[in-house]
């Protein structure tokens, strides 16, 4: 068992060159190249590094592989990364990974566009009035020890993304040094109902989905082939799934207000009245009981009064798919019912995220697709999990005035805060603000000291999936090459430094981050079931697979259905002001629009509308024909909070009642990719909650709809819009005298 005190006791390990030879998985040559392949270097001849300035040795065009992880989201896919001549070139999964295979998506592999941006921070920087002033590393961290003070821990507070690994652990240590509990954990678009409702139901917050051992999968809103939790995973269990268990070909039915990439694929996609697919849920439920499936006392009691009459009304599912759903289910089990963010996002949320788990269960689920995930033995390093609720909190306290330092790392909310929340304001009152960051974001922007982070492939790390695909794992993140600036340094490597700061006598053996981080993991590797291996070789092997497999326990299952506490409220009524609901999509590339500077992804068309480098409207056509509106109008969208102007686009797999803007457009900054393309709905959420949670209810907003007397080009992938496809051609051509040079471009 590893915690907090033993880290900060653990023995040095200089770091020197030698070491950092070792560090790259190529110190003892035949252990890390025989792991790695793919090279033509002689076994044992050479020490291989991967510098920028590479080594005569090095061949040219022949490349090197080193295995790390992947940061452009959560999952905690492994990656293998291919660098030729010192330079990262291109990213690919590790195929030794549970929890991706060797996959890799196009979020991923745009990772290599963040390493590379032209517009990272470079250099610390400090706030002389509207503008940055270069300064050294030296001055900044002297200037945090100044500010920090005379201040008490109460007044210091620290807002991160989520965070787990070792960097949690050092984090955790750090604020314990200046007295600070004020660790605030935010993620914008964090599936944080979904966890409650499934400790709930299951007895755990992420139990493992067995999508592949399915035969039906009943989907409310979960995106798991777009953006939802674990999608490389998933979309290689959907594979499986397709092909069929005991000889029947699963069959995927999605239920939702607006389709996602998963509804496209989907068998049947039934669209349902916004924020009502808790009742479709529980009116499934009483449609099983009545056809035979036994219910429990208080199941049945929950349920009577979802008769099919009244959940087709509700809903705006017809009884006749409600009764072909129900005798898909009965037929085909073991099935799986998933709850995404389009049932969670209303301030019922988590009633209709327990009504779809309560389905699970009732379908007898519990124990065959949904299974207890592996725990890892240190929980010291399980993630740290955000949510909105926890930026909420930290918004009350800096309007009250309560902090007078404020750290920031791994997230945006000046970006992704809703507009109702006027967080910007309320940032301006705390003392003095010191933005961890690998760009000047809108939050970056607005602190007084800026710190230029590595990027995740020239930094040291370690990290813990919160979906554990099979067994439990830590990943390890090594560099894949130098660093390309010289001034920026690695976020663990800035608090090992703050933290000696306040507590210099417990960290001197470490000269690093990679020492601290080497020394650690060699202190439990007898837990991890290598004890009787020398540290040098373990570390070799760790680097060289770039996962360490741990054996944890299995968490137990909670399979007794219940129906304690849920009630459902009715279908919402009619505004006649604001006669829309929003809803703010998520799309896989752009997620809550941290990545929307790498070029690749803004390039990468939406694959159901095919747009590309703009935000829109999506609006079901005969709304559009009600309202006179055709592709490319721009369109006013008005709440109660604020309004935004984006170009219609016409899109059946729409509710009539409801519009969608995707999320990850409309930045003020973050560079010249994303800077000034598209609009940013965060903007014009209104301050809504679930009522359980305290979450924010991104679907909840209620929005009216105008034309701004303007029409423009919808710009897309499949050209623009008018005519056939067979009547366009890739390459066009044209005689000398017909061509303007002043108007071509």
């Amino acid at each position: 068992m590893i915690d907090s005190s033993s880290i900060k006791q653990l023995a040095g390990h200089p770091f020197d060159r030698r070491d950092f030879l070792k560090v790259l998985g190529w110190s003892g040559a035949a252990v890390a190249l025989s792991g790695c392949g793919n090279t033509s270097i002689e076994n044992g001849k050479e020490t291989v590094v991967s510098y920028v300035e590479a080594a005569d040795y090095v061949i040219p065009g022949v490349a090197v592989y080193y295995n790390s992880t992947c940061a452009q989201c959560d999952a905690g896919c492994n990656i293998n990364g291919r660098v030729r001549e010192g330079r990262v070139l291109k990213l690919e999964g590790n195929a030794a990974s549970a929890i991706n295979r060797g996959k890799m998506c196009g979020l991923g592999q745009a990772g290599v566009q963040h390493h590379y941006n032209p517009d990272r921070v470079r250099e610390p920087l400090l706030r002389k009035g509207d503008k940055g002033e270069t300064i050294s590393w030296d001055k900044a961290y002297a200037l945090i020890a100044e500010k920090l003070n005379g201040v008490s821990g109460e007044q210091v507070a620290f807002l991160s993304g989520a965070v787990s690994g070792h960097l949690k652990v050092l984090l955790g240590n750090y604020l314990e040094s200046l007295g600070s509990k004020n660790l605030y954990v935010y993620e914008a678009v964090a599936p944080a109902v979904q966890r409650a409702a499934n400790k709930k139901a299951y007895g755990t917050e992420m139990p493992r989905f067995n999508i592949n051992k399915a035969k039906v999968v009943l989907s409310f809103g979960a995106d798991f082939l777009g953006s939802w939790v674990s999608p490389v995973h998933f979309s290689q269990q959907y594979a499986q799934f397709r092909k069929g268990v005991d000889g029947q070909r699963g069959v995927l039915v999605q239920v939702e207000s607006k389709m996602t990439l998963t509804g496209a694929n989907a068998d049947r996609w039934l669209v349902v009245r916004p924020g009502t697919e808790g009742i479709l849920a529980l009116g499934i439920i009483n449609a099983l009981g009545a056809s035979g499936v036994t219910l429990s006392g208080d199941v049945a009691a929950a349920v009577q009064g979802y008769d099919k009459a009244r959940v087709s009304n509700d809903t705006g599912v017809s009884v006749e798919h409600l009764d072909k759903l129900v005798a898909l289910l009965k037929e085909r089990t073991p099935s799986l019912v998933l709850a995404g963010s389009a049932a969670e996002g209303y301030a019922h949320g988590s009633q209709n995220a327990a009504a779809i788990n309560l389905l699970n269960q009732v379908l007898g689920n519990v124990g065959k697709t949904i299974e207890a995930s592996a725990s890892v033995p240190f929980p010291q390093m399980i993630p740290a999990k955000g949510n909105t609720a926890a930026l909420k909190t930290l918004n009350d306290d800096l309007a009250a005035g309560k902090y007078k330092v404020l750290f920031t790392y791994a997230t945006n909310p000046v970006f992704t805060a809703p507009g109702s929340m006027k967080f910007k304001a309320n940032l301006a009152k705390a003392g003095f603000k010191v933005a961890f960051a690998h760009y000047l974001d809108e939050t970056a922007l607005e602190a007084d000291l800026v710190l230029p982070l590595d990027s995740a492939l020239e930094d040291w790390g370690t990290q813990v999936p919160e979906y554990m695909a099979e067994g439990a794992q830590i990943n390890i993140q090594q560099p894949l090459m130098e660093k390309l600036h010289a001034n920026t340094q690695g976020m663990g490597d800035i608090l090992l430094t703050l933290v000696k700061q306040r507590e210099a006598d417990k960290y001197k053996d470490f000269a690093d981050y990679y020492g601290y981080l080497r020394g650690s993991l060699l202190t439990i590797k007898g837990a991890l079931g290598s004890g009787g291996t020398d540290d040098d070789t373990f570390w070799d092997e760790t680097l060289t697979s770039g996962i360490i497999k741990l054996a944890g326990s299995a968490e137990q299952l909670s399979g007794n259905a219940s129906a304690a506490g849920l009630q459902l409220p009715a279908a919402a009524a009619a505004d006649a002001q604001y006669s829309f609901h929003l809803i703010p999509s998520v799309t896989a590339y752009l997620r809550d629009g941290r990545h929307t500077n790498q070029p690749w992804l803004q390039e990468s068309p939406d694959p159901l509308t095919t747009i590309v480098w703009d935000s829109w409207v999506e609006i079901h056509p005969k709304k559009a024909a009600e309202l006179g509106i055709v592709e490319g109008d721009v369109l006013e969208v008005s709440s109660r909070t604020g309004s935004i102007r984006a170009q219609a686009y016409l899109f059946p797999g729409i509710h009539p009642d409801a519009i969608s803007i995707p999320l990850g457009r409309g930045h003020e900054a973050l560079g010249r990719y994303a800077k000034g393309y598209g609009v940013n709905p965060f903007q014009i959420l209104d301050a809504v909650f679930d009522q359980e949670t305290g979450e924010l209810a991104l679907h909840e907003t209620r929005v009216k709809i105008s034309k701004v007397g303007q029409r423009i080009i919808v710009v897309k992938d499949e050209g623009a819009a008018g005519g056939k496809p067979e009547q366009r051609r890739i390459a066009l051509s044209k005689s000398t005298d017909q061509v303007k040079l002043s108007e071509e471009v």
